[in-house]
């Protein structure tokens, strides 16, 4: 059994929120660069390389890549080998984020009841998904989400007999209600399967994955793709302002349902797509 200190975790969290906030992951910068080079759209081609500045600007000064720093989604693999000492988990992924908005000068965005609105002031609680795996490390997975493309986002619960042409049909219509409200050029994390709550949680985790890596499954690889095509079609661009780059990527990911449903959800994310993932 290997012992990790509450205190590591804290520190590590801190960290990732500062790092995320500020630099765009590499799979990120590369489709962007990408998005560059394919954009025709004069205007479109314009607003991407102020994307291409901006990012340049943060990471050079120290400030937020996006205004809208987001709520914190954690995903977290702890290994069954594994024993925490000195403090609770969950007490110390919290702190982390307090630490990393407080410290990092992050916008605070969280209130403490969805109805009363008040403010938390340092970014907590995170929301945070656990998962049991085999090994004695862990590994955390720090997403920063903004609502802006949080509000776009959409669960789907299908017919098992509209199949993969309504499964089609529920992402492009998804993308096309959410136009520029996502401040595209987007990444579309798409879930399949399980249950209402566990479709939303493959999607939101599918934003997390590398964009330029396709699933292993190879009909969900060619539904990615043709997805991306089709989405890249509608003429929604960057900004929303028009072009041919409305979407960096599209990822899917699957899990067993029942047979008498097909769920369905959505998870945009705007051009910053902000992950960063780190093994203890």
């Amino acid at each position: 059994m290997r012992e990790i200190s509450a205190e590591t975790i804290t520190k590590e969290i801190r960290e990732m929120c500062i790092q995320a906030n500020h630099f765009l992951s590499e799979d990120m910068k590369e489709m962007i660069d990408t998005a560059y080079e394919k954009e025709e759209s004069p205007l479109g081609k314009q607003i991407i390389g102020q994307l291409q500045n901006n990012l340049i600007i943060a990471g050079e000064e120290m400030i937020p890549i996006c205004q809208d720093t987001g709520m914190a989604v954690v995903f977290i693999e702890v290994g069954q080998e594994v024993h925490i000492v000195d403090g609770n988990l969950e007490n110390a992924i919290n702190e982390g984020v307090r630490q990393g908005y407080t410290d990092g000068y992050l916008r605070k965005s969280v209130v403490k009841d969805p109805l009363i609105r008040e403010n938390t002031k340092d970014n907590t609680p995170a929301v945070i998904h656990y998962q049991i795996v085999e090994g004695n490390q862990i590994k955390l997975t720090l997403a920063p989400k903004g609502f802006g493309s949080e509000n776009m986002s959409k669960i789907f619960m299908l017919k098992p007999a509209e199949g993969i042409e309504g499964v089609k049909k529920a992402i492009l219509s998804a993308v096309e209600m959410a136009g520029p409200n996502a401040c595209p050029p987007m990444v579309v994390g798409v879930g399949i399967g399980g249950t209402f709550e566990k479709c939303a949680c493959l999607s939101k985790k599918a934003l997390t994955r590398d964009g330029k890596k396709r699933s292993d499954i190879p009909y969900v690889a060619e539904l990615e793709e043709e997805m991306l095509k089709k989405i890249n079609q509608m003429g929604i661009g960057p900004g929303g302002l028009g072009g041919r780059v409305t979407a960096l990527a599209v990822n899917i990911e699957t899990y067993p349902t029942h047979i008498a449903g097909l769920p369905v959800a959505v998870n945009i994310c705007c051009h910053v797509n902000r992950h960063v993932s780190r093994v203890i």
